[in-house]
């Protein structure tokens, strides 16, 4: 997540109940997401976490076969620190999602499982907010996040599910993308800031893997405090607000 920008921000409606948060990865929500999350499962929310990969394709030094069963462990481990039980794997390859119909239905099916009035997800735009090239991974991912958020509503896309015992959920009321080029809400994670830090410290093997240094503590507390700037509190993440 990138604190980049300066306007104000608008503080984020946590009137509802159940959210389904959507990574292609594991640690995709732990830069930034995951301490928001531990705000609201604080305040009783229910939240799933939903990885479209194992994350098998992210760590240089380490075949994918063995880097995926460590990497969906981290993940179970990081969503325990922040009041996350609920972990689904859908097994697309790491690195290589495609947009298409096998995606929006996959993703779709979760909705209509789970019922969630909030979905969280990451940047699907081509660009992180720093400039640098977005991968494909999370721009596919996060187009067929949205798309499916309006296709579980609708019993006639997809009514093989239907078969399946999934009912239309047209509940979904919007989507938050974290680390979106044009934020529009912020949440106060004052309260919870260090529990996002520890979850993202369970990600170990990953970031041991990483080419640079990376302190978790330091980079999560200088992004929350620049958000925090715009929200006129001490710590913040934002995040763009996608209506239905």
């Amino acid at each position: 997540m990138s604190a980049a920008g300066t306007s104000k921000l608008l503080t984020l409606d946590e009137d509802w109940n159940r959210a389904v948060a959507v990574a292609a990865h594991p640690d995709d929500l732990e830069y930034g997401a995951a301490s928001a999350i531990a705000r609201w499962t604080d305040q009783g929310k229910e939240i799933t976490y939903l990885l479209l990969t194992r994350g098998e394709a992210g760590i240089d030094g380490m075949h994918p076969r063995d880097a995926g069963p460590l990497r969906e462990a981290e993940e179970v481990a990081g969503a325990a620190k922040i009041g996350v039980s609920t972990v689904d794997f859908l097994d697309y390859t790491d690195g290589v999602i495609e947009y298409g119909m096998d995606l929006r239905r996959d993703i779709t099916r979760a909705f209509r499982k789970y019922k969630p009035e909030i979905v969280i997800s990451g940047n699907y735009r081509l660009q992180f907010p720093n400039g640098k090239l977005n991968m494909a991974d999370h721009r596919w991912a996060g187009l067929a996040v949205l798309d499916a958020a309006r296709d579980s509503g609708n019993r006639w896309i997809f009514p093989e599910l239907l078969g399946e015992g999934f009912e239309p959920w047209d509940g979904v009321r919007s989507v938050l993308t974290v680390g979106s080029g044009e934020p529009t809400h912020g949440v106060d994670v004052g309260d919870t800031l260090a529990r996002g830090i520890a979850s993202l410290k369970e990600h170990r093997a990953y970031i041991d893997g990483l080419s640079f240094d990376f302190d978790p503590e330091e980079f999560l507390t200088w992004s929350a405090a620049a958000v925090g700037e715009r929200l006129g509190v001490d710590y913040g993440v934002m995040f763009e607000v996608i209506g239905f």
